[in-house]
């Protein structure tokens, strides 16, 4: 695939005496989060930090998605933690990807923090975000929660799109709710 292109465009760079900075690492990692692979976008993380090369926004992002789309939402949770504890500026699209892996992994507690924070943080909402925590609620047939994001959506200005119609009117399919 690609990803594994861009993988082997790096490292001949490396091989080739270049040092790794935060522009090619973030390509990399995106990459390998286009890619699914997951456990690539942790080793090249960690070779940033190994290599005292700085983290951003972007790094973060990528990586937790990265391990949201491969199924390990806890190692995406971790990431997060981590990126937090290193005071990293955090965005609607690092919360976005974190709130997807617990869409993924069944957490819909943990989306339900995920948006408290984000409102904490003052951080405003897109459509991603809720769509990804509507289709958690409607996964484990919380219709009631699917619908409270819906109708917030609406309250934030947000139009909703096929996902979110979708995923809340099966929240109240599966709840027979309808």
């Amino acid at each position: 695939g690609e990803w594994q292109r861009a993988l082997q465009h790096f490292h001949t760079m490396l091989q080739k005496g270049s040092k790794p900075d935060m522009i090619t690492c973030n390509a990399a990692i995106s990459a390998c989060e286009k890619g699914a692979a997951w456990q690539k976008a942790l080793q090249l993380w960690l070779l940033m930090s190994q290599n005292d090369v700085e983290s951003s926004t972007i790094t973060c992002s990528a990586v937790i998605s990265a391990c949201g789309k491969g199924n390990e939402w806890e190692n995406a949770l971790q990431m997060f933690r981590v990126m937090m504890q290193r005071q990293i500026e955090s965005d609607t699209v690092m919360f976005g990807a974190a709130i997807s892996a617990c869409e993924k992994g069944l957490e819909w507690e943990k989306v339900l923090r995920f948006f408290g924070a984000m409102a904490g943080c003052r951080l405003a909402m897109d459509m991603i975000t809720f769509n990804a925590a509507i289709s958690a609620f409607e996964k484990v047939s919380e219709w009631e929660k699917a619908l409270q994001l819906f109708s917030l959506m609406s309250q934030n200005s947000l139009k909703s799109s096929v996902i979110t119609l979708s995923a809340a009117i099966s929240a109240c399919e599966k709840a027979g709710k309808w």
